[in-house]
């Protein structure tokens, strides 16, 4: 009986949904979020990266709405650049921005922005997101 006791346990745990992070939600789809808060993350991004998961992003908080400056200095992946107010909605979008391949790299500004969320490219197309999109935030 114990050992029946155990595996149910053994079962039920398995299938206990795991905590899976920060996300960003649109319409039609979320995104397991990296977040880049700090100067060093944000210098950072997603340099040197040779894949990204499908669902999978990074999202740059500034604690401010200013217009941005996005480079893709040592990127090795197309991104989207989804640009947001303080409000999480989409106020600007940069599709398909392609890595960097000689210096000096360009800059890709914005209008002001809190937030810059960067996907794999074609994903904001492909989701319809666009000016006017509303994002939803769960900070987990």
């Amino acid at each position: 009986m114990r050992y029946v006791i155990l595996l149910f346990l053994v079962f039920v745990i398995a299938c206990t949904p795991v905590a899976t992070g920060p996300q960003i939600t649109f319409d039609k789809i979320t995104f397991n979020l990296e977040i880049a808060q700090t100067s060093e993350e944000m210098q950072k991004g997603l340099m040197n990266r040779e894949s990204l998961p499908a669902n999978q992003g990074m999202l740059f908080i500034f604690t401010d709405m200013q217009p941005r400056g996005f480079w893709m200095k040592n990127t090795l992946i197309p991104l989207d650049m989804i640009f947001l107010d303080n409000n999480l909605t989409v106020v600007e979008v940069k599709k398909n921005v392609q890595p960097c391949e000689a210096d000096p790299c360009p800059v890709y500004n914005s209008v002001p922005a809190q937030y810059v969320l960067e996907v794999n490219a074609g994903l904001a197309e492909k989701n319809s997101i666009g000016i006017s999109s509303v994002a939803k935030l769960n900070k987990q």
